[in-house]
């Protein structure tokens, strides 16, 4: 029991890698059982390279299941992939094409892309409405400041995507799109009712859960409608109440980078993956740290040591991210040296060209 507590523990955990090599600290992580890692600019010198360190980095799984490979592909400046990537703009700009054809279709490009590298995890789309031009964070990330309008697009975003075999992450849960700071620097706190929520930030999240997104991350948000002084990602009646409950969502959902200093100021590390754990997290984001990394670990390990209630909990998490893991589909070796003829091709470039001129301000 002891080692299937550990083996689960370690498979609750997306990290992140200081470099463009695979660092003793990951390798041993993955070979307990890690669910995945999270890839960067830091860790991408080319195209080919990137390949090369996915087929690596899934070769040290634990099982026979693929892991995790995840990467913030939205579109606009958080693209973590540049040209010979096909390169889309801000979400906004297609907000403003109201094209659900063509945000299906920016869909299939980055799936095809992402999935030739190896990637088969994007955190996108953002699903957050922008209903405050002062946000610092989110702004031309979002894709409009009408729910409805972000629903029907994130959707077809999400549909797009996930036809073509890459699994799609609606951010940030319940909606970061009306704070005044940024949750990688502060802890926002919004004193929304749940009729404004409902009418606004939850629309898009709930249509998300409709179209079947294989994740939803968390924000690290308080929502002082839902548990006032608690942010989403470490809330019980947001997570398990309004989430799993109320809206039905049955996939994976993950944390915001439990460093971001909304959480890690406030919280640290261990409170935050307790508190995360009992709240109804199942895969734990820590992007930076190895360090943090192996608390988080030893703390979900202890944790289900020390109570029944959060050994199930444990296990319940354990399990969904394998069926996610399992829902990517079969990982088969990438050539890294004809990946780069499968990016940006004509085809590809025309649905960001059409994007771009459909979506002009006027």
């Amino acid at each position: 029991m002891v080692e299937d507590i550990q083996h689960a523990a370690a498979g609750l955990l997306l990290a992140g890698f200081p470099s463009a090599v695979v660092t003793d600290e990951l390798r041993s992580l993955l070979k307990r059982g890690g669910g995945g890692v999270i890839v960067f600019e830091r860790n991408i010198e080319t195209v080919s390279q990137a390949a090369d360190l996915i087929n690596e980095i899934q070769a040290l799984r634990a099982d026979e299941v693929p892991l995790l490979v995840a990467v913030d592909q939205e579109g606009g400046r958080v693209s973590r992939l540049r040209a010979p990537v096909t390169e889309f703009p801000d979400l906004e700009v297609l907000g403003r094409t109201d094209d659900e054809e063509l945000a299906e279709r920016m869909g299939t490009v980055v799936a095809h892309e992402l999935r030739r590298i190896g990637f088969n995890l994007n955190l996108a789309p953002v699903m957050d409405v922008n209903s405050n031009p002062d946000n610092p964070v989110i702004g031309p990330r979002s894709l409009s400041s009408d729910p409805y309008r972000v629903a029907r697009l994130g959707c077809a975003i999400i549909r797009g995507m996930q036809q073509c075999g890459l699994l799609a992450c609606a951010k940030h849960f319940p909606g970061h799109g009306d704070t005044s700071v940024d949750s990688h620097l502060q802890l926002p706190v919004l004193a929304h009712d749940m009729e404004r929520l409902r009418s606004v930030e939850l629309v898009p999240f709930e249509a998300a859960v409709r179209a079947d997104v294989a994740a939803i991350m968390t924000a690290h948000v308080c929502q002082d409608a839902l548990e006032p002084g608690v942010p989403a990602t470490l809330s019980v009646k947001t997570v398990e109440g309004l989430l799993r409950r109320q809206m039905g969502y049955r996939g994976v959902v993950i944390s915001d980078d439990l460093e971001m200093k909304a959480v890690l100021d406030h919280f640290g590390i261990e409170e935050s993956v307790r508190r995360g754990l009992t709240a109804g997290i199942d895969l734990f984001l820590v992007c930076h740290d190895a360090e943090r990394q192996e608390l988080a670990f030893e703390t979900l390990v202890r944790a289900a040591e020390s109570s029944s209630t959060l050994r199930n909990r444990l296990m319940e998490s354990a399990t969904r991210v394998a069926r996610l893991r399992e829902r990517a589909g079969t990982y088969e070796p990438v050539d890294s040296a004809a990946v780069i003829h499968f990016l940006g091709t004509p085809e590809h470039r025309a649905v960001a060209e059409a994007i771009v001129r459909k979506g002009k301000k006027v």
